[in-house]
C-alpha cells in the first residue's frame, strides 16, 4: 500500500498542521510534506508492531488484553501520539464512511464484545479468521480521524498471533491488491461474514 508518486512532495495542509503535535513539527522542520509525516509515521508503527507482536509472540498478552476498546484506543494513540494531537481520541465529526461520531464508543465496545463471545462460545472461527473480524469490524466503524486502516491491521495481528495454536506464529501478509482488499471490506459491511478477507489475505513468519 504505497504512496501515489505525486504525494511525496504535497505540503500538509494548514488544518492538518494545525493538528501536528510541536515534537512532530520540530522534527520535520520546515517545509513540512505529506511524504516527511507518512516517513514519521513508518518508523513510529515498526516500533510499536516490534513491540506488540513481541508480547504477543511471547504469551504476555492474553486476548481478553487485546479485545478491549481501551487497548484500541491505546494502541492507536502509540502509533501516532508522537505526531498527531489527535491520536487516542475518536473523532469527533461526521464523515461518509463508519457511524456517527456519537456511536462510536458503543458500537466499538458491542463489536468486540460480541467478537469475543462467538470466538468463546463457539468454534465457527479459525484464529486467522478472528483476527480478521477485529480488523473488519471496526475498520466498518471507523472510529478515528485517521489510522484506522494501520491500528486494525496491527490489532489484527496481534490478536492473530496470540489466538493461534503452533509453535511457529504467524502474521498476515498485508501486500495485497488495494482495489480488491476494500472491496471484500465493503462485502463485509454488507454480510458480516470474515470469511472471504482471510482467504484473500495471505499470512507469513512472525520472524521473517
Amino acid at each position: 500500500m504505497s504512496l501515489a508518486p505525486e504525494y511525496g512532495e504535497t505540503p500538509v495542509p494548514d488544518e492538518e498542521l494545525d493538528a501536528l503535535t510541536c515534537e512532530a513539527k520540530r522534527i520535520l522542520g520546515e517545509p513540512i510534506s505529506k511524504v516527511a509525516v507518512y516517513d514519521l509515521e513508518q518508523a513510529l508503527q515498526e516500533q510499536v508492531a516490534e513491540e506488540l507482536l513481541l508480547s504477543a509472540y511471547e504469551g504476555a498478552l492474553t486476548l481478553d488484553e487485546v479485545l478491549d476498546d481501551l487497548f484500541v484506543r491505546r494502541l492507536h494513540e502509540r502509533l501516532y501520539g508522537d505526531v498527531w494531537s489527535w491520536a487516542g481520541f475518536y473523532r469527533k465529526r461526521e464523515i461518509n464512511i463508519g457511524v456517527a461520531p456519537e456511536q462510536i464508543a458503543i458500537e466499538v465496545r458491542s463489536a468486540i464484545d460480541t467478537i469475543c463471545h462467538r470466538w468463546k462460545y463457539t468454534e465457527d472461527w479459525t484464529a486467522r479468521e478472528l483476527g480478521i473480524a477485529v480488523h473488519a469490524e471496526i475498520v466498518r466503524i471507523h472510529p478515528f480521524t485517521d489510522g484506522n486502516g494501520r491500528t486494525t491491521r496491527l490489532l489484527a495481528d496481534g490478536v492473530f498471533a496470540i489466538a493461534q495454536d503452533s509453535p511457529e506464529a504467524e502474521i498476515y501478509d498485508w501486500q495485497v491488491d488495494k482495489q480488491q482488499y476494500i472491496d471484500l471490506l465493503r462485502e463485509y459491511d454488507r454480510s458480516r461474514d470474515p470469511r472471504a478477507l482471510p482467504d484473500f489475505i495471505g499470512t507469513r513468519p512472525l520472524d521473517e
